[in-house]
């Protein structure tokens, strides 16, 4: 959809998710919805990235009729670590950013005009995205299933980012004591299992479609093999799901990533997966865990919304980023 500039300057903002090999970004309105929305590829490195998100947000409001001076401010959500009051970036590998923080906020916010940039972790601001667009109150989590396993976390209303800006990281919590060395350093790391990256592996594309999707639909089919390739996926994503209620007994669990566009099939075979381990417990079965999981949506722009609506928070208070209630 094509957004109308009725009002330039007045509520106007830009979220960008920036990716290892896209940008997603959104225009949206004054009444925190998206008017518009492009993907462009990412360029690599400190230079290329900056260039990427300022073509992005040019491309997005130039079609709009707005240029970017016209923002009030501008969301960047990016993997890694993320100091959210400097804008400051490091070991963001997929990127080309590694471990000496990078001002990235200052770099974008200086190459579109000098407009407010708000940087913040991409799993932080799907999560944003997922409470906007799905209507939810309460503590949640956003469980990406990608390249990695790790969660973006809302807890009594708020970001939870962590001492260090690493809450959430459940994909590197060990989930099989013997098993490979993780590239973290530690052995058997649940993102070794739960991954897309790990499913791709277990599954590989025999048909030039995604993984996940070729497997599913193989055991909805009774394949043996893809069905036990699938149980154990989903014994995985459900080990990480029941790490994020027993650990901040979130109400909700959105699963979101990749892996997450296979759909409802993903989430039987984890609600499944959920109900089993309960079995022989009366304390897991009294917490409900396959009831607080939840899908994101398909084609919903979570991490992008979410990146417009933090930075559109922060614009207000700069001490911390509040969903409204």
């Amino acid at each position: 959809m094509t957004a109308a500039a009725d009002q330039p300057g007045r509520g106007w903002s830009v979220g960008l998710d920036i990716g290892g090999t896209k940008i997603s970004a959104v225009l949206v309105d004054a009444d925190a919805m998206p008017r518009s929305a492009l993907r462009v590829p990412t360029r690599r490195g400190v230079e290329g990235v900056v260039d990427s998100a300022a073509e992005a947000t040019e491309r997005l409001c130039a079609a709009a009729g707005l240029t970017p001076a016209d923002l009030d401010v501008v969301g960047a959500g990016v993997p890694g670590m993320v100091d959210s009051t400097t804008g400051a970036v490091s070991h963001a590998v997929n990127l080309g950013i590694d471990g000496v923080p990078v001002a990235l906020g200052d770099l974008l916010g200086n190459r579109m005009g000098r407009r407010p940039v708000w940087v913040e972790n991409d799993l932080n601001v799907a999560a944003l995205g997922a409470a906007q667009v799905l209507r939810l109150t309460g503590d949640l989590a956003f469980l990406a299933l990608g390249t990695g396993v790790a969660a973006g976390l809302i807890l009594d209303g708020r970001l939870r980012r962590g001492h260090l800006g690493i809450a959430g990281e459940v994909g590197h919590i060990p989930y099989v004591a013997d098993g490979a060395r993780c590239a973290c350093g530690q052995h058997g790391c649940l993102e070794l299992y739960a991954s897309g990256s790990a499913l791709d592996a277990a599954w590989p594309s025999r048909w030039g479609r995604p993984a996940p999707a070729e497997l599913f639909e193989a055991a909805e089919a009774g394949d043996a093999a893809a069905v036990r390739v699938r149980d154990e996926y989903a014994d995985a994503v459900a080990a990480g799901v029941r790490t994020l209620v027993l650990t901040c007994d979130v109400a909700h669990v959105v699963l979101g990533g990749g892996v997450a566009e296979v759909g409802a099939p993903l989430q039987a075979a984890v609600v499944a997966a959920l109900r089993r381990q309960a079995v022989g417990s009366a304390f897991l079965t009294s917490l409900r865990i396959a009831d607080r999981l939840l899908l994101a949506p398909r084609g919903s722009q979570l991490a992008p919304l979410g990146a417009a609506l933090s930075a559109r928070m922060a614009h207000t208070d700069p001490s911390t980023v509040k969903v409204a209630s």
